[in-house]
């Protein structure tokens, strides 16, 4: 399947409106698992709406390799029946009077597959989604999680090239969205097919993607692997819309008690210089350590004291709650703490570790290469 690219594609719904989709430039490539994660209303359903056929474009181009299926300026709209593009809805939209089988090769019976070949193709996907023992069955008869999986067999099986799943796993429970998740890995290892998925959780996106588009207010605000999203977020809005716990944020001048925030100060400016546009510094929870005093800390680490105000155990993990000067801080660990409510500690996170944003919230580069330096030194 070749590239889907979507450039300047905007989506407005009426004068007076504003854009659920602006500007968008986007690359999807063949065999890619991509992700489309961001709060609701961002415009991530819009946009796979646009790329399925089911939305037209207010402004810009959709191509599928070479070939336009969407552009205003040269006039073009390429029905979702010839994009040769399967969709998943949240809702499984199976048929309740057909068996699994007959759900599972409706796709083929259109297209009109000679019987014994939609048998091969209808025998092998359910035997790799493990609901073989379920075709002569009817959808009320399974649970969610097995309709589910007839819904992406009944994809599958006519082999798409494309499959564009809109929160599928939203109405499952904890335990079926995880089986689910290893499934859709599982899938994208096997058939090759290029997936687009939509989803508000963080987590999803991070296990199961290849690239992460992170979207806000019909805009897109990053793209990139898992670890390029959490480890290098491009602005503020990403750093703290990615991550649970979510990662610390400390105003610079902002606010006068702040007192993380003022350490922060001169901490950043003896590094960065006098004129450095710091607006804010974030620290992730898991790479918070610490100490019994100032001198355990580790020379070059940014710091600061606090009082241990929480211990939160999680089943596995730890949550410890730091207050300095009225600020909360965040730490997490995965053996319990051995300091206990009341304790006065000091926290402390290496200068590569330290995520620094200017005062419009995007993520100042030259911080990264001067403090990965401070590092090494």
């Amino acid at each position: 399947m070749p590239a889907i690219i979507l450039e300047n594609a905007n989506k407005s719904y009426g004068a007076g409106s504003p854009n659920a989709v602006s500007n968008l430039d986007l690359e999807i490539a063949n065999g890619e698992f991509m992700c489309l994660l961001g709060p609701s209303g961002c415009g991530k359903t819009t946009t796979l709406r646009m790329i399925a056929g089911l939305e037209n474009l207010s402004g810009g181009e959709i191509r599928i390799g070479e070939r336009v299926v969407d552009s205003i300026s040269k006039g073009l709209f390429v029905g979702p029946e010839k994009r040769e593009l399967g969709l998943v809805f949240q809702s499984y939209a199976l048929w309740p009077h057909l068996t699994i089988e007959r759900n599972t090769d409706f796709g083929l019976r259109l297209r009109k597959v000679p019987k014994a070949e939609r048998e091969a193709l209808v025998t092998r996907v359910m035997k790799a989604l493990d609901i073989e023992k379920y075709r002569g069955r009817y959808p009320s008869q399974l649970s969610g999680g097995q309709q589910q999986r007839v819904a992406l067999a009944r994809m599958l099986v006519v082999n798409p090239g494309v499959l564009l799943l809109d929160e599928p796993l939203s109405n499952l429970d904890a335990r079926l969205r995880l089986e689910m998740r290893a499934e859709l890995k599982r899938i994208h290892a096997e058939f090759g097919t290029t997936i687009v998925f939509v989803t508000h959780d963080q987590w999803e996106a991070m296990t199961l993607a290849t690239t992460i588009a992170v979207m806000n207010e019909g805009s897109l605000q990053q793209m990139g692997t898992p670890n390029d999203i959490y480890d290098r977020p491009a602005n503020r809005f990403v750093a703290e819309f990615v991550g649970s716990p979510p990662i610390n944020i400390f105003e610079i001048g902002a606010a006068p008690h702040d007192v993380v925030g003022r350490h922060a100060v001169t901490f950043l400016t003896a590094r960065l210089g006098p004129d450095a546009d710091i607006g804010s510094l974030g620290l992730r929870p898991e790479t918070i350590q610490i100490a019994d005093s100032a001198d355990a800390v580790p020379l070059g680490n940014f710091a600061d004291e606090a009082v241990v105000t929480g211990i939160l155990p999680t089943g596995g993990s730890w949550i410890v709650e730091l207050t300095s000067g009225g600020k909360k801080t965040f730490a997490t660990a995965n053996e319990a703490p051995r300091h206990k409510v009341g304790d006065t500690i000091w926290f402390h996170v290496r200068p590569a570790a330290l995520h620094v944003f200017s005062r419009d919230g995007q993520r100042l580069q030259r911080a990264d290469d001067v403090l990965a330096q401070t590092a090494v030194q």
